[in-house]
């Protein structure tokens, strides 16, 4: 496994929307319906406390699948976030990812994990 590129799926938080009202929104994605849905079916079941939906993006940027890119700051990212709500594997996972990442990677990661904490923390105000 080694790290092929970097980029990031941005989230688009709008009420109107259904899955908890997150939306993938990234022109790599644009053509790609299998990202996208895999995007957003991930997160809705994050959304009602089910870590499996951090987990499970933080295989698909960490293999490269479901039309997403090998990449492994936002795999990092992902199951961080899965390992902090408590997913049985995801610390280990998380650590066989870092092997192949240099520490300014792996910072990154922590900052992109901490920064999706608080844009999440801030929805829910909102929405409340």
């Amino acid at each position: 496994m080694g790290f092929t590129g970097q980029g990031t799926i941005k989230l688009v938080v709008d009420t109107g929307l259904p899955n908890g009202g997150i939306a993938a929104s990234d022109t790599r994605f644009a053509d790609d319906s299998e990202a996208r849905g895999v995007m957003a079916g991930c997160l809705a079941a994050a959304a009602q406390g089910c870590m499996d939906g951090y987990f499970d993006l933080g295989v698909a940027f960490s293999t490269g699948s479901h039309g997403f890119d090998c990449d492994l700051v936002e795999a990092h990212k992902w199951f961080n976030l899965a390992a902090v709500g408590g997913h049985p594997e995801a610390a280990r996972v998380r650590a066989e990812v870092a092997d192949d990442m240099t520490a300014r990677e792996i910072a990154e990661a922590q900052r992109r994990a901490r920064e999706w904490l608080r844009n999440q923390t801030t929805t829910n105000i909102r929405a409340a």
